[in-house]
């Protein structure tokens, strides 16, 4: 045995096979039959693992599978378990229950981040080297035993013990509420535009939105409801808002510019005969009697990134959406007057 070998042996969470077989047996509820797939499924491609050609040893490509497997399964499980609901319901629940975040925490909590092999700086570094290993683990399940076998240990094993599966497909975040949160108490002009209208293939109606903040396009989302669309939109808005701070400093510099043009005077007379339209159309109308509230001039805006940088791969849970270390201007009125308001907004029919 050369010294490479003993430093991966010193490494390892485990002294022998046996130890490892017992492990895994307390994961997933059974003993191994072919080990070497479950060892595989263990190594991160940061241990520096090599075979006898030289050819790097990891987990990414049971990751692969297992990440297949995992679809396949949980929505068969997702499908009988919600019998009359809808496709997108459905989509959106096993979205939730095979994320990697939520693979991430199951991991934890089994031990399987314990058995690990890998690089220690790079798995302080690595938020997603749990769930995929995870993901590796059901590939490794489903080569050793087969399908019958992954739909067991997630039933059994995960959904049974680990995960109210009711109460994750019921859990909603309102992501409308939290965006006109954050845009009202840094006071930026937001607005939810339809980008078009059409009808599937069953002919029920689809809504598509795009969030517009000062001028900067958002995110977009698709919806069978105004309000599904318009909270889908908002959602990939607050991640953007999360995870890209060039978004952030155009959306504050569009503010700039808005704000410095509305205090400089005009240095044109209108033209009085310019205008020859007498029928005003009602969107001008409406737009007429909501003036936009002055502001006073404000400075080159800062880069966001300087402030707090956005996070990336983080948790999707529901402090991901929290915004409120991303600011510019202080709100003027109290945080209870900006949520209330901002619930009312939500809520509204758009």
């Amino acid at each position: 045995m050369n010294y490479r070998d003993i430093i991966e042996r010193l490494r390892m969470p485990f002294r022998d096979e046996k130890e490892l077989r017992q492990s895994l047996r307390d994961i997933i509820g059974f003993y191994p039959c072919n080990i070497k797939h479950y060892k595989l499924a263990l190594m991160h491609k940061s241990s520096g693992r090599r075979n006898d050609k030289g050819r790097p040893l990891n987990n990414e490509r049971l990751e692969f599978l297992g990440d297949a497997m995992l679809d396949a399964v949980v929505g068969h499980i997702v499908y009988e378990h919600f019998e009359g609901k809808r496709e997108g319901f459905l989509t959106n629940t096993r979205s939730k229950l095979v994320s990697r975040e939520t693979l991430g925490k199951l991991a934890t909590e089994m031990g399987l981040t314990d058995l690990i092999q890998s690089n220690g700086q790079q798995r302080s570094h690595n938020s997603y080297m749990a769930g995929n290993a995870f993901e590796a683990l059901v590939g490794a399940i489903y080569l050793d035993q087969g399908y019958e076998a992954v739909m067991r240990f997630v039933k059994k094993r995960i959904l049974e013990q680990m995960v109210n599966i009711d109460k994750v497909a019921y859990k909603e975040v309102n992501f409308k509420s939290k965006l006109l949160e954050w845009t009202q108490k840094n006071r930026v002009r937001m607005d939810y535009k339809m980008l078009k209208q059409t009808t599937d293939e069953k002919g029920s109606p689809v809504f598509g939105f795009i969030v517009i903040i000062e001028g900067v396009d958002g995110g977009k989302g698709q919806g069978y409801s105004k309000k599904e669309a318009q909270q889908l939109a908002s959602k990939e808005t607050l991640l953007r808002l999360r995870r890209e701070p060039q978004f952030i400093d155009a959306i504050f510099e569009s503010k700039s510019k808005r704000t410095k043009m509305e205090e400089e005077p005009t240095a044109v007379a209108p033209d009085l005969e310019a205008d020859k339209n007498f029928i005003i159309s009602q969107e001008k109308t409406e737009a007429a009697e909501k003036p936009a509230p002055k502001e006073k001039p404000a400075p080159k805006e800062k880069s966001m990134a300087k402030n707090k940088p956005a996070t990336s791969g983080a948790p999707l849970e529901a402090d991901e959406f929290d915004l409120s270390d991303i600011t510019h201007n202080p709100a003027e009125a109290s945080r209870e007057d900006i949520i209330a308001a901002a619930e009312a907004a939500a809520f509204a029919e758009g």
